[in-house]
């Protein structure tokens, strides 16, 4: 009796061994992924499940392909004006690991698996992407310089999070929205368009390798200094802006300075102040969240064509 009770207890055990085995094959199905992101390759063996998105950008676009609660830790949110309405409620309850950029201490102590961030925030002085993997962080960055580019990153996340139909799903929504726009504005002339992030002995503003200068070209502008491509980011002289003659300029908002002191200090330059669309207060307002790569692109080209053409109709 006592051999058939032993017998019976090892048959259950290895039963229930054999379905939590055949459990955990299961929930890791189709793994391991492996994507490129950019000049590197991204490998996860299995769905993760703590991530950290550095740069408000990254954080909506998790939160918006319903991932929302994986995400440990965020950065960067003096670079955002919160998030779209839409987003709110998942959004409060993100754990902030700083205000600004995130700390190489705050990452490395987040026991994170998964780190979703914008370039910017990796490199020589910042986070080291070859420690981080030390750590067991799989590290994805968010570079983007085309809109092609950050459907594939999206499209990239959906694959690597085992979410591919609701990645595809997102961007094919961003392109038939992106498309109405164009046709709503295919007959107007295109405005001459000055980005202003920000002035001090010159303006600081985008190139034409610059992720926003393709938003304002899908929305019918075009960038005034889009010729330029050495980097993303320059400074140009408040002459030369003066040349290109901008029909309208966009100016960024984030914590400092606000909108209000950015407009008072172009209305105060004696250069920028001849400028007609200066006179007239051709200014569209945009959070500098919304012009970088992330999950706002069809929300930001929607938004700026509707301020480019305030004044006009179609023919």
């Amino acid at each position: 009796m006592k051999k058939l009770t032993a017998l019976f207890l090892a048959v259950l055990m290895l039963t229930a061994c054999t379905a939590k085995n055949t459990e955990n094959t299961a929930t890791q199905e189709g793994y391991p992924v492996t994507v490129k992101n950019y000049d590197r390759e991204v490998t996860v063996n299995k769905t993760p499940e703590k991530v950290l998105t550095l740069g408000p950008n990254c954080t909506e676009l998790f939160v918006a392909l319903g991932l929302g609660d994986k995400i440990a830790g965020t950065s960067l949110k003096n670079h955002s004006r919160g998030p779209l309405p839409e987003y709110a409620e998942i959004y409060k309850d993100i754990p902030e690991m700083n205000y600004g950029s995130a700390t190489r201490e705050a990452v490395i102590s987040s026991g994170a698996d998964f780190i979703y961030g914008i370039d910017w925030e990796f490199g020589e002085s910042n986070l080291d992407i070859a420690e981080l993997k030390s750590y067991g962080m799989s590290v994805y960055k968010n570079s983007a310089t085309t809109v092609d580019e950050q459907y594939r990153e999206i499209l990239d996340i959906g694959k690597l999070f085992g979410i591919k139909e609701t990645a595809q799903k997102y961007v094919d929504d961003q392109k038939s929205r992106i498309s109405a726009v164009g046709d709503k504005v295919k007959n107007l002339d295109k405005p001459n368009v000055l980005v202003y992030d920000s002035g001090n002995d010159g303006v600081f503003t985008c190139s034409g390798i610059n992720f926003e200068s393709q938003l304002i070209s899908l929305a019918g502008g075009k960038n005034i200094f889009d010729d330029l491509k050495d980097k993303q980011w320059v400074t140009v002289s408040y002459e030369e802006i003066i040349k290109r003659k901008p029909d309208v300029i966009v100016i960024h908002d984030y914590d400092s300075p606000s909108v209000e002191e950015k407009i008072a200090e172009i209305k105060a330059n004696k250069v920028l102040s001849q400028l007609d669309c200066v006179k007239n207060e051709r200014f569209v307002v945009i959070d500098l969240e919304s012009v970088l790569p992330g999950n706002r692109i069809a929300y930001t080209v929607e938004k700026l064509s509707k301020g480019f053409f305030s004044d006009k109709k179609e023919e």
